[in-house]
């Protein structure tokens, strides 16, 4: 039986190409907010908040649906699973490249880069491809094959990395000295447009080394069964589509509903930049996801209670560590700061309530496996239109009247809503048995210790630092002393 020991193993193993990634991409977020301007930087983070709303389009839910089918007692061939949902995403894909190379011109115009229709063509070029490859990578995820994954991630990171540092960093100085030397391939008002050419780089490179898992298999596909596979999974599309606009749906609005129009991109910007500070929250729970996922489903094959006890056990250690994560941000941000230009700081106010929301949301993702694993996935779907309504609501009610800080506090209102109705609806319909008194604990002493640093704050590094090392070291203590032989428990029952 998988233990909850092989799952934290294998996020581990993923939280290499998924945390390490993504902290070398959010390196690049200094390099960004230093040689761009903010208006500049606003447009970047408009287009990929469009991106990822286009991404979850484009894969459909097929992920999930395909390790609910590959593991599915009624579908005795997995290899016919992966090929199905290969060559319908391949189908969709191409398509999708095709309308958006069309109407490129026409959506440069709506989104402040009207002279670079390039910009939205090659970032169409590069969604599609990644949208086909999630599945690949899916089948590794399957083949319990994480180095593999890990290795291919970070491969395109590191092409994404490099390309990014040569045209942005690199080509200005060798233009200020030799243009000759670049002038067939580099032209200086492209600006913010080597950030996409260098995405799409990477991910036509990644598309290549994905060979074996792509031709390496014997092809099948069965029209039933992807009819079924699109059953199950189109509540997960409207789940993913109503997911993602709740992280981007703010990034999407702002320009249209700031009431300063000519400071919209830049207050998009500065607050694009701040958000990233909190990547770190993101980072750990996508790490959590890609291992959690094969996790519960192959769990659920298992008999017997057993498996409710690893359900149990992995929120609460999720709890454990997102509030060690939290504290550890929010501690060292007087440091963490300077990953971005100082004309950016205005907007560092955001970062705690986007932790905490980013938390929320790693919680609702551990309770939403009751209607996975049921077959229910219709209730994500309104968990996520409930999300998505209070965003939405919070987004046109707050950003006039408070900016880029009404964002932040739907961001927090949508994950939270979400994580309270999941966590009652799933207590009927599914009941798990999460250990509420214990995981509550270790949420109040990890927001009493940051609240102890903010009231002791005195500004001075040389004092705050050492005294937030010791306040984390305290929040560890708190949890060995908690689950050390059960010593939480015996608090609960003398009281």
């Amino acid at each position: 039986m998988p233990s909850v020991k092989s799952l934290f193993k294998d996020t581990a193993i993923y939280g290499v190409s998924s945390i390490v990634g993504r902290f070398l991409n959010w390196c690049l977020v200094p390099m960004y907010t230093y040689c761009f301007a903010a208006a500049e930087y606003g447009i970047v983070t408009n287009i990929y908040a469009y991106v990822a709303l286009a991404l979850v389009i484009l894969t459909y839910g097929m992920e999930t649906g395909f390790f609910r089918f590959a593991n599915h007692e009624r579908w005795k061939d997995p290899i016919q699973v992966y090929t199905t949902a290969l060559i319908s995403l391949g189908v969709s894909s191409l398509l999708f490249i095709v309308a958006m190379y069309l109407i490129s011109p026409w959506l440069a115009s709506l989104m402040d880069c009207g002279a670079h229709p390039a910009f939205i063509w090659m970032m169409a070029i590069a969604v599609g491809v990644d949208a086909y490859t999630a599945i690949p990578f899916a089948y590794l995820r399957y083949r319990k094959r994480p180095m593999r994954f890990a290795t291919l991630k970070l491969i395109s990171i590191a092409i994404n990395i490099a390309l990014n540092l040569f045209f942005i960093i690199a080509c200005p100085r060798i233009w200020e000295s030799s243009p000759e030397w670049i002038a067939w391939f580099y032209d200086p008002t492209f600006g913010i447009g080597y950030i996409f050419l260098a995405n799409l780089i990477s991910s036509l490179a990644v598309l290549l080394l994905l060979y074996p898992e792509i031709t390496g298999v014997r092809y099948s596909f069965n029209g039933r069964l992807l009819r079924e596979m699109l059953r199950y999974s189109y509540p997960l599309l409207i789940i993913g589509i109503a997911g993602i606009m709740n992280q981007t749906i703010d990034k999407i609005l702002f320009p249209i509903i700031y009431p300063d129009k000519a400071m919209a991109m830049s207050e998009l910007g500065i607050y694009g930049a701040n958000y990233k500070i909190a990547i770190v929250m993101v980072m750990f729970i996508q790490a959590f996801r890609f291992a959690y996922e094969p996790f519960i489903f192959a769990q659920n094959k298992e008999k017997g209670e057993d498996k409710n006890v690893a359900y149990r056990q992995a929120m609460t250690w999720f709890v454990i560590a997102g509030m060690f994560i939290f504290l550890g941000v929010m501690y060292f941000l007087p440091v963490l700061k300077y990953f971005i230009s100082p004309a950016y700081f205005s907007g560092l106010k955001v970062v705690p309530l986007i932790m905490l929301a980013e938390f929320f949301f790693g919680i609702f993702f551990n309770l939403s496996l009751w209607y996975k694993i049921t077959d229910k996935t219709i209730w994500g779907t309104w968990f996520s239109l409930l999300g998505l309504a209070v965003t939405v609501s919070l987004n046109f009610l707050l950003v006039p009247l408070l900016g880029f800080m009404g964002c932040a506090i739907a961001a927090l209102g949508c994950y939270g809503v979400m994580m309270l109705a999941s966590y009652f609806v799933g207590r009927a319909k599914h009941p798990i048995g999460y250990d509420i008194p214990r995981i509550v604990f270790y949420f109040v002493a990890g927001m009493l210790l940051w609240g102890v640093a903010a009231a002791v704050t005195s500004g001075n590094n040389l004092f705050d630092l050492p005294l937030r090392v010791l306040l984390l070291a305290v929040y560890i203590g708190i949890v060995f002393l908690a689950e050390r032989r059960g010593t939480f428990d015996r608090i609960l029952v003398r009281r």
